[in-house]
């Protein structure tokens, strides 16, 4: 059971804050209000419901959180005569706690009970309790009963609660295809918009084909001739030519029912016309059957180093294409060595350098409306800096100002635009990188000044104390670090001799560093990045020139994977 409560502290009195109106009662106050009803004590109105309970109530208790109970109470249905009300359609179970919600703010909201409180403070009127169902719900959606919330939440008008969880189906539809019930008891109609959603987040359409067999096989005999609406809109020219043929063209459903020849032909011409192009590294317009769906994720890749000098040039890496797409570049100029955060749906892009200074800046672009502004600087200029996130604050760790390598260290906290020093680490380093696993923030190797480290330490936000822990095997200066399936991940860098293209995986729980295959780029100084459950490693420099490349791991298969390369900046 959750104890899902409104209470807020204002002051020193602990008062209750109304969610509708901002305004605050002191919890004694609401406590002797309470004890009044619960003792009939200056109490106007008697609610009756049809199971038999009588609940004493005050009129003006009621109106404050009720548009049901005000105008019941203010209208001429009921006058200073009339105490007694009848209520229909209402359970005493549930008066009981919607009475509870309007004397204390308080309501224990549970699985056993959300729904029939949803309905009942629906039709009652009561928004605090319906917001506090939806929030409860929300917070309790999975893959196995976010359809049904979906539809609970369509059926109430809830209209925020059912985006959510509709958006919670699309994201994780994989897991839902797999696991949920509720999808066998869909109907065709909402099945068909379901699989043929823009939003759909799947990293093959064999998910969404195998999901389609699946609801078929709940109910064949009455489904099966469904087929062909089913596959209308699943994106069939991007399935594998060799899965098509063996999965989809020859399978029973299919061959038994003539009105799938054309999508089958459709198919076909367009795969064939596919390979064909592709061998002459061609083009070919891209029909409805082969439009790649929105990706939930999307890399961006900001400024850098570009041949000789620093860029502002950004472009987006959109997984379901393979593909790079130039954005906003930001109007203030060049900035290379700098780090980037993620935080709130905005990009932080802190410190760096553009060929001539060293930056204490911090810029942030809000991807929604691709708009660039100017945040606090940090306390120190930092250069080859590392950036992590934890709980929504940036972390910016070391780095170079044009005279030292660094071992201070600052957080920035986004709500208040501030940024304030935590404790230095216990070594000075620049040209490291740092992630964030299990509430500690991990940053590994780096240069000192005098040689390629080695070292790594841990960072507790809870103490705010560093513990350095064991030592890479590879010494590592420009080395890119990601959390990845539980473990810190580096990859890359510069030992001091040449760039490397070897990796290393540290796990907390054994404190100790094992191999993961070679990149097969050689690099240092480049962007890392974790996208559907791949790592992917992007430019940066080979000792010789920097470069495009881009290459992703797969941890499942334990194979590296070349992808398509960023785009050089216009001159």
């Amino acid at each position: 059971e959750i104890k899902m409560e409104t209470e807020e502290i204002c002051s020193s009195s602990r008062p209750l804050l109304d969610q509708q109106t901002g305004r605050c009662m002191s919890t004694q106050a609401m406590q002797a209000l309470n004890d009044l009803r619960r003792n009939n004590q200056l109490c106007d109105a008697v609610l009756r419901l049809e199971d038999g309970g009588t609940f004493p109530v005050h009129r003006a208790i009621l109106s404050s959180c009720s548009t049901y109970f005000r105008a019941l109470f203010t209208t001429t249905l009921h006058t200073s005569d009339k105490t007694d009300v009848l209520v229909p359609g209402v359970s005493s179970e549930m008066m009981s706690l919607i009475l509870e919600y309007a004397y204390l703010r308080n309501l224990p909201v549970n699985q056993n009970n959300v729904y029939k409180l949803l309905v009942t403070a629906d039709y009652l009127c009561v928004i605090g309790v319906l917001e506090l169902c939806c929030e409860f719900l929300r917070s309790s959606l999975k893959a196995e009963n976010c359809i049904g919330i979906m539809k609970f939440a369509r059926e109430h008008f809830c209209t925020q609660l059912e985006d959510d969880a509709t958006m919670y189906v699309m994201r994780h539809f994989v897991t839902v295809a797999q696991k949920s019930n509720e999808l066998l008891e869909l109907p065709l109609e909402e099945m068909c918009k379901v699989i043929g959603a823009n939003e759909l987040n799947v990293k093959s359409e064999d998910t969404v084909w195998e999901s389609v067999l699946r609801w078929i096989n709940h109910d064949p005999d009455n489904r099966k001739m469904h087929i062909v609406d089913l596959m209308k809109n699943i994106r069939l020219g991007l399935l594998e030519t060799q899965y098509f043929l063996e999965n989809v063209k020859d399978h029973p459903y299919v061959t038994n029912n003539e009105e799938c020849r054309p999508v089958i032909i459709e198919t076909l011409r367009f795969l064939y016309d596919l390979e064909m192009i592709t061998q002459k590294d061609g083009e070919v317009q891209t029909p409805e059957i082969a439009r790649p769906r929105v990706p939930h994720e999307i890399l961006f890749a900001i400024g850098g180093w570009s041949g000789g000098s620093p860029t502002n040039y950004i472009e987006t890496y959109d997984t379901r294409a393979d593909r790079w797409v130039k954005v906003e570049v930001d109007p203030t100029g060049p900035r290379a060595y700098h780090g980037t955060a993620v935080v709130a749906n905005s990009i932080y892009v802190i410190g760096g350098f553009d060929g001539m200074d060293y930056f204490n800046s911090c810029r942030c672009f809000n991807a929604v409306v691709k708009r660039w502004r100017e945040v606090a600087p940090m306390n120190a200029r930092r250069c080859y800096v590392s950036v992590s996130v934890h709980n929504d604050l940036i972390y910016a760790m070391g780095g170079y100002d044009g005279h030292h390598r660094q071992n201070t260290a600052e957080k920035y906290n986004f709500k208040t635009n501030q940024w304030s020093l935590i404790a230095p680490m216990n070594m000075q380093r620049s040209d490291a990188s740092a992630t964030t696993l299990n509430d500690r923030i991990y940053i590994t190797g780096g240069f000192n000044g005098q040689e390629c480290m080695n070292s790594a330490e841990s960072y507790d936000p809870e103490t705010n104390q560093w513990t350095l822990i064991t030592p890479m095997r590879s010494r590592r200066s420009g080395v890119s670090t990601i959390t990845y399936r539980g473990c810190v991940y580096v990859l890359g860098g510069f030992n001091g001799i040449s760039r490397m293209c070897s990796g290393e995986k540290f796990d907390p729980a054994t404190n100790i560093w094992t191999s993961v295959p070679d990149m097969y780029n050689p690099r240092s100084n480049f962007a890392i990045e974790v996208i559907d459950d791949m790592v992917f490693a992007i430019g940066g420099f080979n000792g010789v020139t920097t470069i495009y490349h881009v290459e992703c791991f797969d941890g499942k298969t334990g194979e590296w994977h070349s992808m398509s390369t960023t785009r050089p900046p216009p001159n």
